[in-house]
């Protein structure tokens, strides 16, 4: 995860403040790992962006940045690997997924890894077969299905 992704993840789960700065429930930063440059960059960019806020009370989300938060968490949804897959490697998966969707093919890819699928080139992939119908739905649903092609190997690769 980023720290824009983390800064922004925490100014929408976060109520408490000290000292201008969001803490958790204990009074502690969530940003430790990052150093205060880094920090106070980021949340400039955050700020030019429109994204947050400076209030007296401390940063918080703008309506934009409201918007954009929940649009990152409903976008993608997140699948579970399936238990009773098998581990043979029977069904090869080849996708190309336009520039514009790069975080739809990320998302993809992440998917692919966590279901055991091995990559044999950039945009091809071969794992166990058949994928979970609930993530091929959510393919179709979010139309990136045109840009997936599935091929069952009449052996397992190895």
């Amino acid at each position: 995860m980023s720290m824009v992704s983390e800064i922004l993840e925490e100014l929408w789960n976060t109520e408490y403040n000290y000292k201008g700065v969001r803490v958790n429930i204990f009074g502690i930063p969530r940003f430790q790992k990052y150093s205060q440059r880094n920090i106070r960059t980021t949340i400039d960019r955050l700020k030019r962006k429109g994204l947050i806020e400076k209030e007296l009370s401390g940063i918080i989300l703008s309506k934009h940045g409201k918007e954009y938060v929940r649009k990152k968490f409903d976008s993608l949804k997140q699948f579970e690997r399936p238990t009773n897959q098998p581990k043979e490697r029977k069904l090869l998966v080849m996708f190309d997924v336009p520039t514009e969707k790069k975080g739809e093919r990320e998302w993809l890819r992440w998917h692919l890894k966590k279901f055991g699928y091995i990559m044999i080139q950039q945009s091809v992939w071969v794992g166990p077969a058949p994928l979970p119908k609930e993530f091929s739905n959510y393919l179709k649903e979010i139309k990136l299905d045109r840009c997936i092609k599935t091929f069952k190997l009449e052996k397992p690769y190895k």
